[in-house]
């Protein structure tokens, strides 16, 4: 059978790839391995509750995530988090800090030294650095100093990345950050600065509000697969592998009908970089070495959900802790308090991530040994009394959870462009690339789809 573009993977950028493209008539295909679409995006509603395996939310960084959802509507509504999800919480001691969301709140708070909070002052004069693979940490130390690396940038890169701030190199890890130092010399500086460059109207609509959509996000993948077309979508996509032919591209994969071929003239994949070695095994090993060898850290994510809170409130975003407070989880998140139907009335739903770079094998622990971590931080951190326990756990091991963009980053990219132009028609996107988060995935896949709808 042959086709115009074939897709491998039927995750967020590859389906949101093929929803622009179908929308532009273009004749695409796309092989999933799994039985469903969605890839790490996975809702449960179970008994009342509505929860996520993989990603909880993500953030309107880029007008793309608003088109995207506009797009899709009805059948995909966008829904921003509710105003007191704009708290976030620090752990430290034995109880949650708000971080400073104000000049009274920044000089009051214990999060940071009095030392370094005098020393922000000095931040927009401080010379910027000329290391251009210099750590998010080394970097949040020489500028803001140590506690605030410690109690602020630390347990943020917990939440985003599950990675170790001293190995995740700024201008691939958080490029925004350092493009605020490198062009402005300052972040403060930065900062402003761009607060007060004229806006377009589509500029507007990167609000970069946390955001999920109304009822979990897989109403998102789900009426991206409906628009496109099941036809176009197969599932359950076995030992799929691309070879270039005839200057096209033969994909092979096993299905319950058998072997299956795919004649293409472009082909995109967005799977993982562990996945392509034996996707592309025309590939030189010592090539695709430099691409397959990011490193992932693996995360166990627990959905936790309480009927009745005893009177308890959470009114926040959640709660990040620092590596220096020797916790075992790396922040439990509130989802019922950012998005309406996440747990019944009187009740809450928590988001507990454990594992990450620092704390890999939490990850392998049986299942009752983990369900004895998360009852005792429900008592010890959330403040639950010992008699009180959940209604629900529900655990999810993701093995490959989230890539971590140390400093063979470079090479990575720079090898994938090499890739791409030795052989014409073959994209390699995903989370490889361009970014970890939701907005970065839907961005790169609306810019892929962009590229060759208007070629």
């Amino acid at each position: 059978m042959d086709t115009d573009i074939v897709i491998i993977g039927a995750g967020l950028t590859g389906l949101t790839t093929g929803f622009w493209l179908s929308r532009a008539g273009k004749d695409l295909q796309i092989l999933e391995c799994s039985d469903r679409v969605g890839g790490q995006i996975h809702t449960f509603r179970e008994e009342g509750f509505v929860f996520e395996s993989g990603p909880n939310t993500g953030v309107v960084s880029y007008p793309e995530v608003a088109e995207l959802f506009a797009a899709l509507a009805p059948a995909c509504t966008l829904e921003t988090a509710r105003e007191e999800s704009k708290r976030r919480l620090i752990w430290k001691g034995d109880r949650f800090h708000a971080l400073p969301s104000g000049l009274f709140s920044a000089v009051t708070t214990p999060l940071f030294t009095l030392g370094d909070k005098f020393r922000i002052l000095g931040e927009p004069f401080r010379a910027k650095g000329t290391n251009p693979d210099e750590s998010v940490g080394e970097l949040a130390a020489r500028r803001l100093g140590k506690s605030f690396l410690r109690y602020a940038v630390d347990p943020f890169l917990s939440g985003v990345y599950a990675g170790d701030p001293l190995k995740l190199v700024t201008r691939y890890a958080l490029p925004k950050l350092y493009n605020l130092e490198q062009e402005y010399g300052s972040f403060i500086r930065g900062s402003i600065a761009k607060a007060r460059q004229p806006k377009t109207k589509r500029d507007l609509l990167a609000s970069k509000k946390v955001f999920s959509a109304v009822g979990g996000l897989d109403r998102l993948t789900t009426a991206m697969a409906d628009a496109i077309g099941h036809t176009r979508i197969t599932l359950s996509a076995a030992d799929v592998t691309i070879r270039p032919s005839a200057g096209k591209w033969q994909i092979t994969y096993t299905t319950a009908e058998g072997l299956q071929t795919l004649i293409a003239n472009k082909v995109i994949t967005t799977t993982g970089a562990y996945t392509l070695p034996s996707l592309l095994p025309f590939i030189p090993k010592e090539k695709m070495e430099q691409v397959s060898n990011l490193h992932y850290a693996p995360v166990v994510q627990a959905s936790v959900g309480f009927r009745n809170t005893g009177g308890l409130r959470f009114e926040a975003f959640g709660g990040l802790v620092p590596s220096c407070e020797k916790k075992d989880v790396l922040g439990i998140l509130f989802p019922a308090a950012c998005f309406a139907g996440r747990a019944p009335e009187g009740g809450a739903l928590f988001s507990f991530f454990i594992g990450g770079v620092k704390h890999a094998n939490l990850t392998t622990w049986p299942e009752d040994e983990l369900e004895v971590l998360i009852r005792h931080e429900l008592h010890a951190m959330l403040k639950f009394p010992e008699e009180a326990g959940p209604d629900m756990i529900r655990i999810f091991r993701h093995e490959h959870a989230i890539p971590q963009y140390e400093q063979n980053s470079g090479i990575r990219f720079a090898t994938i462009a090499e890739l791409e132009a030795s052989y014409p028609g073959l994209i390699l996107a995903g989370n490889l690339k361009g970014g970890i988060g939701m907005a970065d995935r839907i961005r790169q896949a609306t810019e892929i789809a962009n590229h060759l709808t208007n070629k």
